[in-house]
Formats: C-alpha cells, sequence, structure tokens
C-alpha cells in the first residue's frame, strides 16, 4: 500500500443523503426515468442512420466526387425512409447544409481561431457536400455533417440530428473509467447498472481489451471522433463514448455487442454485452433545451449540451436513490420546508457537501455538479442556486474548502461569476464576450436592445477590418459583488478535462482573481470560453424578412458560440477556447478515488489546504438601535479597513484578536458597513453588517 493509498484510506464525511432502494424498486425508478431498454440490433431497421450498407454504385460516385443523377423531384427522399423514421429528402439536406454554412459564417465567434489553430475549412467542407450528398445514403449524410462540426473542436458549436434520433440514448451496463499506478494509465469497470446479469462483471476488475483491441488503443481511436478542444478533453470524451452515446450528436455504434475482457483477481475473464438504447423521460433531455430560455440568465448560457445530457442519463442508469432524493428534495422546495441537514435543496447541483476528516484535518468539501440547475425560469433559477451556494457555505468549517467541479459542463454563466464573490475578498471582473465582426452580427446588436452595447464596437470594427467586437460582460459587475465574501477559509478548486464553458469560465475567475490553488485530475480543463445561442434563438430574436435564418427539418437542431470570451487580470485579453485553465498541480487518480468516494483526491486536497496560512475578519455591532461602534474579531490580520454604505470612514490597527472600534458618527438603519482585513498590506478578508 503506498503512503497515498494509507491516507485515502483515512479520508472520510461529506456523506450524502441518498434513501434506500430494493434492487426492484430501483429498476423500476430507473425505468420511469428513462424509460424501457430496446436491443440496438432490433432498432436498426426502424432508425436510418443506424443502418448498414448502401448501394455500391452510389459508393464509388461519391468516393469520386461525381454528381449522381437528380431525384425526380426535390422532395424525394433521398434514402427510403425505414421503418417509422423517414430519411430526409433532397431539399431538406439543403437547407441543413446552407442553414449551417450560414451559421458557421456569419455568427460563429471561433472561426478564425478553429481555421488557425487546427487548419481546418469547415465552409469549403460545406460546400463539397452540397455537390456530393446525394451519393450518400442517410448514415452517410449524417456522419459527414457531423463530422464538419466535430472537425471544430468546439462542444458549444453543434448540429443535432432530428427529433426521433436526439430523444435516445445508447448504453452499455457498465462504466469504465481511468485511474493511474505510478502515472501509468490503467482502465477498470468503476459503476455497474442494477440491469446487468452478468455475475463475472462488477466494480472494480481492471480492463484490458475491448471487442479484442487493446484498451488504450480502443479509447484514442474513440477519442479521435470527438469533438474537443484539446488532446485531454478528447480523450477523456472518447472513454465516455465507450459506453455511452447520445444520438443527438452521434450515430448510433457500428457494433451490436461489445465484448470485453478484463482481469479479476489475476484470473482473466471475457463478457459479451448488447447496446440497448432507452428514450430518456422530458426532465432528462427536454428539459435542457428549454434552458436558456427567458431573462438575463437564458441569454448567458455556457453550457456543453451532450456533457450535460450524458451526465443526467448516467445518474438515471447507476444511480437510481439519487432521482429518489431529488424528487424528495423537489417536494420539499415546493413546501418551502427546512431541507435536511445532510442533503441540498438542490441535490442535482450539489449533491455532496459537508466536513470530511483527512489525514491533515477537517476541510469542508462541495460537488458542484452542474451550472444549469432546474427551473423553467432561468433568473429565478440561478438566485435560488446562489443563494443555496451560501448556505451550505455557512454550514462548513473555516480551516478550509474543496470544490470540486469535475464533470460540470457548464450551465448559466452568471451563475458561475455571481459565486466567485462569496470566495474572496477582491472585487469580482466578470469576463468579457466579443462578437464575430459580420454585416449580420452588427444587424443583430442593433436589432435587440440589450445588445446595444455591443452595436457601435461592431460597426467600427467593421470599418477597420478587426475580426471581433470590443467586449462587454454578460454579468452585471454589480451582481458579481453585491454579496461579499462568504467564506474566508482557504479553498483547493477541483478540475478535470470535462469542465467546460461556464466552468472553465468559473476557473479561470479563480485563478485571475487569485483566489486559491487549482488541483487538477488532468492536465487542462474542457477549454470552452464562450456564450452559446441556438438556430431558433437567431431566428426569433432578428425580426422582418431579411433574416437569412429560416427552421431546420425534422426537428433538427444547431447551436452557436456566438460571443467569445476573454480573460481578465494578469491573462487580460486571453481567450478561454482551446486554451483553457492549466491547473497549479496535478492529481492522478487512483483506484480508491473510483471506488471509494475520491478519497485519495481529497486527501491530496487537504494536504495543499494544511499548507496555507488562514484568515478571518468577524464583526459585531455596538448600539442598540443606531451602531455607534463595531466589535472587530481578527485571525492573521494587522489592519481594518472600515466603510459605510461605500465610502470609507476610517483605517484601524488590529493590535489584538477582539477590538472595539468607535465609528465617526452612528450608523442608522439601513446602513451597509464593510470591513477589509490586510496583512502586511495584502487584503486577506472581508466581512458586512447590514444595520
Amino acid at each position: 500500500m503506498t503512503r497515498m493509498d494509507q491516507e485515502g484510506s483515512l479520508t472520510r464525511g461529506a456523506v450524502p443523503y441518498k434513501p434506500t432502494l430494493t434492487h426492484s424498486e430501483a429498476l423500476a425508478e430507473i425505468e420511469k426515468a428513462i424509460g424501457k431498454p430496446r436491443s440496438l440490433q432490433k432498432l436498426r431497421d426502424a432508425l436510418p442512420i443506424a443502418a448498414h450498407g448502401r448501394p455500391a454504385r452510389a459508393l464509388a460516385e461519391a468516393v469520386r466526387g461525381a454528381k449522381p443523377k437528380l431525384k425526380a423531384a426535390a422532395t424525394t427522399p433521398a434514402d427510403a425512409a425505414v421503418g417509422g423514421v423517414p430519411a430526409l429528402t433532397t431539399a431538406q439536406r439543403l437547407v441543413l447544409i446552407d442553414q449551417a454554412k450560414l451559421l458557421l459564417q456569419e455568427v460563429y465567434a471561433h472561426l478564425p481561431l478553429k481555421r488557425a489553430m487546427h487548419a481546418i475549412d469547415p465552409i469549403q467542407s460545406l460546400q463539397l457536400l452540397r455537390l456530393r450528398h446525394e451519393g450518400l445514403n442517410e448514415r452517410e449524410f449524417q456522419s459527414e455533417l457531423l463530422e464538419v462540426f466535430v472537425s471544430l473542436r468546439d462542444l458549444h458549436t453543434n448540429y443535432f440530428l432530428p427529433k426521433a434520433y436526439f430523444q435516445r440514448v445508447a448504453y452499455l451496463p457498465f462504466r469504465v473509467e481511468e485511474y493511474y499506478v505510478d502515472k501509468q494509465r490503467r482502465y477498470l469497470v468503476s459503476w455497474v447498472a442494477p440491469e446487468n446479469r452478468e455475475p463475472k462483471l462488477k466494480a472494480g476488475v481492471e480492463v484490458t481489451h475491448w471487442n479484442g483491441m487493446p484498451i488504450d488503443l480502443a479509447v484514442a481511436r474513440n477519442a479521435a471522433r470527438e469533438a474537443g478542444s484539446n488532446t485531454e478533453a478528447r480523450r477523456a470524451r472518447g472513454l465516455e463514448a465507450l459506453t455511452l452515446r447520445w444520438f443527438g450528436t452521434s450515430l448510433p455504434p457500428d457494433e451490436d455487442w461489445v465484448t470485453l475482457t478484463f482481469l479479476d483477481g489475476g484470473q482473466t475473464a471475457e463478457t459479451r454485452h448488447e447496446w440497448n438504447v432507452v428514450s430518456p423521460s422530458t426532465p432528462i433531455i427536454g428539459n435542457i433545451f428549454a434552458a436558456g430560455s427567458g431573462g438575463a440568465s437564458g441569454a448567458g448560457l455556457g453550457l456543453d449540451f451532450k456533457t450535460e445530457v450524458l451526465r443526467r442519463v448516467r445518474k438515471a442508469l447507476f444511480d437510481a436513490p439519487a432521482l429518489q432524493a431529488e424528487a424528495e428534495m423537489a417536494k420539499l422546495r415546493a413546501s418551502r420546508s427546512a431541507p435536511r441537514a445532510d442533503a441540498s435543496r438542490l441535490p442535482d447541483v450539489f449533491p455532496r457537501f459537508g466536513t470530511v476528516a483527512t489525514p491533515s484535518g477537517e476541510f469542508g468539501y462541495v460537488r458542484l455538479a452542474t451550472f444549469a440547475p432546474p427551473g423553467n425560469d432561468a433568473d429565478k433559477a440561478v438566485n435560488d442556486a446562489v443563494d443555496e451556494f451560501v448556505r451550505i457555505l455557512r454550514t462548513l468549517p473555516a480551516t478550509g474548502l474543496v470544490l470540486d467541479l469535475r464533470g460540470n459542463g457548464g450551465g448559466y454563466i452568471n451563475f458561475g461569476e455571481r459565486i466567485l464573490q462569496t470566495l474572496t475578498p477582491r472585487t469580482i471582473m466578470p469576463e468579457p464576450f466579443h462578437f464575430l465582426t459580420t454585416a449580420f452580427t452588427l444587424r443583430l446588436s442593433e436589432s435587440v436592445p440589450w445588445l446595444e452595447a455591443w452595436a457601435v464596437p461592431l460597426a467600427t470594427a467593421l470599418s477597420t477590418g478587426a475580426g471581433h467586437s470590443q467586449g462587454f460582460p454578460l454579468t452585471e459587475p454589480g451582481t458579481c459583488n453585491a454579496i461579499g465574501q462568504v467564506y474566508q477559509g482557504p479553498v483547493v478548486l477541483v478540475t478535470d478535462a470535462f469542465c467546460y464553458s461556464t466552468t472553465d469560465i468559473f476557473a479561470a475567475g479563480f485563478q485571475d482573481h487569485e483566489i486559491g490553488t487549482i488541483l487538477g485530475c488532468h492536465n487542462n480543463t474542457g477549454a470552452g470560453g464562450a456564450n452559446v445561442w441556438d438556430h431558433a434563438a437567431l431566428r426569433q430574436i432578428v425580426p422582418g424578412p431579411q433574416n437569412p435564418f429560416v427552421a431546420l427539418p425534422g426537428g433538427a437542431g444547431m447551436r452557436v458560440a456566438i460571443r467569445r470570451s476573454t480573460r481578465v487580470g494578469a491573462r487580460s485579453g486571453v481567450p478561454l477556447e482551446d486554451l483553457g485553465v492549466v491547473p497549479d498541480e496535478r492529481h492522478f487518480m487512483t483506484r480508491d478515488d473510483l471506488l471509494e468516494h475520491n478519497t485519495d483526491l481529497i486527501a491530496h486536497a487537504g494536504r495543499l489546504l494544511a499548507g496555507k496560512r488562514s484568515h478571518s475578519l468577524q464583526m459585531g455591532r455596538l448600539g442598540a438601535v443606531s451602531v455607534t461602534g463595531l466589535i472587530l474579531t481578527a485571525r492573521n490580520i494587522d489592519r481594518v479597513d472600515l466603510m459605510v454604505n461605500d465610502r470609507p470612514v476610517l483605517s484601524h490597527n488590529q493590535t489584538g484578536g477582539v477590538m472595539e472600534v468607535q465609528l465617526p458618527k452612528p450608523a442608522p438603519s439601513g446602513t451597509l458597513i464593510s470591513a477589509q482585513g490586510f496583512e502586511n498590506g495584502v487584503l486577506v478578508s472581508s466581512v458586512r453588517l447590514r444595520v
């Protein structure tokens, strides 16, 4: 046993509340959430994109680039309808191609960056697809269109397959994750679904081969088909796609079943598992597409939809008690009842929090799983989530905080930027966002009142040849600083390659404002820096017949990174896209991390926290009605500056742990008193008191 293994075994606490379910109850809960599974093999004939085979002549013509003979009419299906799902007609294909080209040329904020960093030309690819699509069957056409978007290496900018597909998910009844021994990568089965009937398959077995292929190579091949912005992000998503595929942005697996080879107690075993397909209920997938509608929060969405879909589906497949806990907390919220001490009001957002005991001491721990809280009113959902985060912080020990963002694909940008203030005494500067300079984005900014700040800069950029507009924040700076510091202890932020979009923006803000240390489970975050809009929103927001965006056929969808973000502070102006946030220190996940609730990871974060100097500043009032003075309680602070209603009134040398200070004049009811604590001239703590 290594030293880290020994330390990890001593880590405990912050156990999330989950109701106890029998095996049959768990299966019933899963079926309620995602429906009855069906074999992919039996579904292939009902889904054109899943069907195998094509006419040999059409394939040869497509390879040579020849244009096949046109069909009898523009509305003739380009491929025969199969089962209950019709293939797209020729006219419908052309609409998709032309709208994709328009989307990328006119509004895609990262197009110049992607052309430079990945040596691609998506516009030319779409032009060639327009010329050659009639030689392709339905699966091949959809594959080509998906590949154009995947080549962008941008998880914000997507093509969603027609509606008949994106409500479906293919899965295997287990999850494979990576861990390290002496920094050498290995793989194990970390979760097994309740429906699994193969007794040899259990959590903890070490995977060696996938369909006869070495597992590392299988992951690498999958990664090459993923859209991650960097190598770490693509690899992480390639590993996830081994066992879970959403048909919204991925074609069905090529194989009907998988042969898994693994070691169990030193013995080699082999099992075969069929791909099954489910159609999750609306709360799993449908509500994600509703996210982003309404209010300032809705307009400022930063979310990797695929990661969020798969996070929710994975939870439904493997963690039925968590679904039940969410249902119970939803009832408590509706009745406005007090929350349980061991559960968040929003367990989907904060699935685990509390005090953890580590070999280095006791610290607070919060798992923040998503920045997309539930609710149809985006502004209210964000306000509730911010309030819940503040409530949770107040329950934790002040010795240090582990804030775990792994697997968080983002959500509402103002949720992420508003909670940064609760962890630091510094003033938060939200990130600026920039439009691509085109005639359409200028018309867009001139047509929409809440985009008018970008109108003059875009007009200037068009006349000067600048590629992007001047940047402005999506989150009001005032709301980023309205609460102030809540948690005064040191903070370690935990990230991985699945951290994307709003989570990238949060991690960048955490680093740029020097809040604490970032501990990464990969060498980079997912590297997504943008505000994402739906194609349908572009059709609705710009009024009049001059809007070139039209409805997409078959319920297909597209999303685009419409405004790119840049960093603040010492890295001011640096884009997040493709670069991401590099952690201060790396943690290599262990076997115990995967099987014992991240025990070594939390122990590692505990060691970092134990080595940090902590500060605290508390403020009490003197005076029964108006406040005439203050009681200041401080640790590792030598100066306190006081402000009344944001105006400085005095600076006080803190020579003792507890001191009384008289105000120049009494502060009446409604007054806001702020105190800033310094050590050796450096701002280290702040506190507020509303009279």
